[in-house]
């Protein structure tokens, strides 16, 4: 498909108005009706983030979309999977800023010693482990926004062709990000960012905070070694 003809050199690729208007305004109706539950986070009474987003119906029927599956398949295949969800949103009382990194560590089910994997950790109750590389190469992020992001909502930046430099030392991460150049994903309501994990990304604080609400899918198509599973299989 020519809208992912960048992804390969660039690590990323912005597709407009993936999903229709319906669909975004039916995902956000399913997001809010979640209230309760160990995997919603909230400051200041407000919904900032969400992990196990895969168990929810309405996200888990996007992920096993036609429309979906159309963007994720020519790059994994036809075994390709998601293997995670999780859903982000920058408010006046969680408006962070990330500093520029890799995505490198994966959601599994539980923790199994295998050569290559590590180091492990567990983030609000969920086991984290950093895989062989070729794991990471081997999987793909879509990040749907479900409001518009423009230039005052903090939107992500992405160093492109720095995905293709395997995994990154500080020094090195510092290194290409001043010899690089920056590009600011902004999209509308239901546009989608498809990026490899290892690609360099980053975020601003928002400028004016509102919604900046993103649904983040990670797929996969192979298997993890020895007996590891993925969280959300």
């Amino acid at each position: 498909m020519s809208e992912l003809s960048t992804l390969p050199d660039d690590g990323f690729a912005l597709i407009d108005r993936a999903i229709s208007t319906d669909r975004v305004l039916a995902l956000i109706d399913a997001i809010d009706s979640i209230q309760h539950g160990p995997s919603r986070r909230e400051r200041d009474g407000r919904l900032y983030a969400l992990r196990n987003l895969l168990a929810l119906p309405a996200v888990r029927e996007l992920a096993e979309s036609a429309s979906i599956h159309a963007l994720v398949e020519p790059v994994l295949g036809p075994a390709s999977r998601a293997v995670r969800g999780l859903l982000f949103d920058k408010t006046p009382g969680a408006n962070w800023k990330v500093a520029w990194h890799q995505d490198r560590s994966i959601a599994v089910a539980q923790r199994i010693e295998v050569p290559g994997y590590g180091p492990w950790s567990t983030k609000a109750g969920v086991v984290h482990v950093q895989p062989p590389i070729h794991v990471l190469q081997d999987m793909l992020t879509l990040r749907l926004s479900l409001d518009s992001c423009g230039l005052d909502n903090g939107p992500l930046r992405v160093l492109p062709g720095s995905h293709a430099h395997g995994l990154l030392s500080e020094q090195q991460i510092q290194t290409l990000r001043a010899q690089g150049h920056p590009v600011t994903c902004t999209l509308a309501a239901g546009g989608i960012l498809l990026m490899r994990p290892l690609l360099l990304h980053a975020s601003s604080a928002a400028t004016s905070p509102n919604h900046r609400r993103v649904i983040h899918l990670e797929f996969a198509a192979g298997e993890l070694a020895g007996g590891i599973q993925w969280c959300e299989p």
